[in-house]
């Protein structure tokens, strides 16, 4: 009789064959696929160890690994990412919420911190909705608003307030053209626009350059397509003393807060990520 397929052997197959390929983090990947398949935790992985997978089970694991080893995202195999400790469906309509964006969100509510109980806030770009949602979620007094270019990501958003019961308002619009000058006023505006250098592109790891929308991350020769015209048309839909905030690619915070500068932009700070990434860049607008 051959060997039992138990969750111990399947994890140690499916490390050494995830290894060589694509995954930064076989053994992590496994552990989660399985999980998801198994429908438990991590740690019941490890207590039932010796446990053989029935031949579904063993099956429904093989589908999804397969799926991972040409390197389709974890989140989007197991249907959720964890964020800002509220779980966000994902897939392939949408980018995977990261760690670093959290940073978006914490940079918006400390630097609107005195408008706790009114700010107005537009969220662009949003997405899978998770910088908006979570924004209207930990403060539940503001009035949020999010937009996205992609009338099949704004489905996902919508879908996320609707699980995670935000009072949050989607629009379908390129930037600010469903937010016309002199009818919309906002005290912050958020955004993690696509940001990625076309001549990087090729160097992204191969799930998200191949899996991840291409909509979502390229923008132009120097990454400033989207946030050019973001801060250039921001300045007429902000308040007063309202706050920009933008998540921007690694090393390309200078020339964004260059940008804000040359549009009068004041109090630009840039905050740095897990890594010691310059990563988010925060200004108000300007005084005239």
């Amino acid at each position: 009789m051959s060997e039992p397929w138990t969750i111990a052997r399947v994890l140690g197959w499916a490390q050494k064959d995830l290894a060589g390929r694509s995954s930064s983090s076989p053994r992590l990947d496994a552990e989660l696929m399985l999980a998801q398949v198994l429908d438990c935790d991590r740690v019941k992985l490890i207590v039932d160890a010796t446990r053989p997978l029935s031949p579904e089970e063993l099956a429904a694991y093989k589908a999804l690994h397969k799926r991972r080893r040409v390197g389709e995202p974890i989140a989007y195999l197991r249907g959720y990412r964890e964020f800002y400790s509220r779980r966000f469906q994902v897939d392939a309509r949408v980018l995977v919420p990261r760690p670093e964006t959290e940073l978006l969100v914490e940079t918006g509510l400390h630097r609107t911190r005195h408008l706790d109980l009114s700010a107005r806030v537009l969220d662009l770009c949003t997405g899978s909705g998770c910088v908006a949602i979570t924004l209207e979620r930990e403060r539940p007094t503001t009035s949020v608003l999010g937009s996205d270019i992609s009338s099949a990501a704004l489905a996902v958003a919508r879908d996320n307030a609707h699980r995670l019961g935000a009072r949050v308002g989607f629009f379908e619009s390129d930037l600010f053209a469903a937010f016309p000058e002199g009818r919309w006023v906002f005290d912050l505006i958020t955004a993690n626009p696509p940001y990625v250098p076309e001549a990087d592109m090729a160097e992204l790891p191969v799930d998200v350059r191949d899996f991840e929308p291409r909509l979502a991350l390229a923008a132009g020769a120097d990454g400033l397509t989207v946030i050019r015209p973001l801060v250039e048309q921001a300045v007429a839909r902000l308040a007063p003393g309202g706050v920009l905030a933008l998540e921007v690619v690694a090393g390309g915070a200078p020339a964004v807060a260059a940008l804000l500068a040359s549009h009068g932009y004041q109090a630009i700070e840039i905050k740095r990520d897990y890594g010691g990434h310059e990563r988010i860049v925060s200004a108000l607008r300007p005084a005239t």
